[in-house]
């Protein structure tokens, strides 16, 4: 019997999903501080140490938490998650866009990879929708549950290695052997791939996913196409639209093509190895 065809989406979270920022909703209004307040400091913090600025937000989002006297454990992080505000459609595109694929004989699977904190996505509202959520985490203290030290940052040329674990079906972000060894047969393919990202921060995972034949999509505001006009126009990526994730909007259109390409390039290849041409 054959196996259906997978087609892995991986998203970005901020301002891809999400309006803004995921700290911007819970956690940085918890703290008493405007986002420009928090999201300044973090700045100050990368030019006075050279801190690399993912590690800088995970310094800075514990030292506050500290100065203000809130425990900042796991399950403050995960409230943090339920007031986050997401782009039209997102909340219901999941389930539709995954029965377009069953509708065409194609097994579509999301995954996060976000450098934003994963502790806070696990509390919003379609964390249940991934297979596997890749975020910024922290080690807790088994007594107390506050943090520790961050447990892995993820940066923006970073996130390009997860590319390769989903295709070759190597969640662990911590085996570095599994990821860097060859695998004739990849449980997804590269151009069965599809990244959704929103700018300059995703180019380097819109360009190892376009130039191994997968799509790459940058989404904007609407109104605001010029935060990817140049993405476009210097073909980092295959497709720019509205963040707009609609039932019969342009992106929901873009990926029933990619879904039905996948399910036609499947069956030409079983086509091709039940009728293998003759001498």
């Amino acid at each position: 019997m054959n196996k259906r065809p997978i087609c892995a989406i991986l998203y970005d979270f901020d301002s891809t999903l999400a309006v803004t920022d995921m700290q911007n909703f819970g956690f940085i209004p918890a703290m008493g501080m405007t986002p420009a307040e928090f999201w300044g400091r973090t700045g100050e913090f990368t030019r006075q140490t050279g801190c690399e600025k993912i590690l800088s937000y995970l310094y800075v989002m514990n030292e506050v938490a500290k100065e203000k006297g809130i425990k900042m454990d796991e399950a403050f992080l995960r409230e943090c998650g339920k007031n986050i505000q997401f782009f039209p459609g997102v909340l219901t595109w999941f389930k539709r866009i995954n029965e377009y694929g069953k509708a065409h004989g194609v097994r579509v699977e999301h995954y996060l990879v976000s450098s934003g904190n994963k502790e806070i996505v696990e509390g919003c509202a379609i964390a249940k929708e991934f297979k596997v959520i890749y975020g910024c985490e922290y080690v807790f203290d088994k007594k107390t549950h506050e943090v520790l030290w961050p447990k892995l940052a993820i940066n923006y040329t970073q996130k390009t290695q997860y590319f390769f674990r989903i295709s070759k079906g190597v969640y662990d972000a911590t085996d570095d052997v599994g990821v860097n060894e060859k695998k004739p047969e990849r449980r997804v393919p590269y151009q069965n791939m599809v990244y959704i990202g929103d700018g300059m921060t995703d180019v380097p995972s819109m360009i190892v996913v376009k130039n191994n034949y997968g799509k790459s999509i940058a989404v904007y505001p609407k109104g605001k196409e010029d935060k990817v006009e140049a993405l476009k126009t210097e073909g980092r990526v295959n497709y720019t639209c509205e963040a707009d994730y609609t039932a019969g909007g342009k992106l929901e259109a873009i990926m029933h093509l990619i879904i039905q390409s996948i399910a036609i390039n499947n069956s030409l290849r079983r086509e091709e190895n039940t009728n293998p041409l003759l001498d």
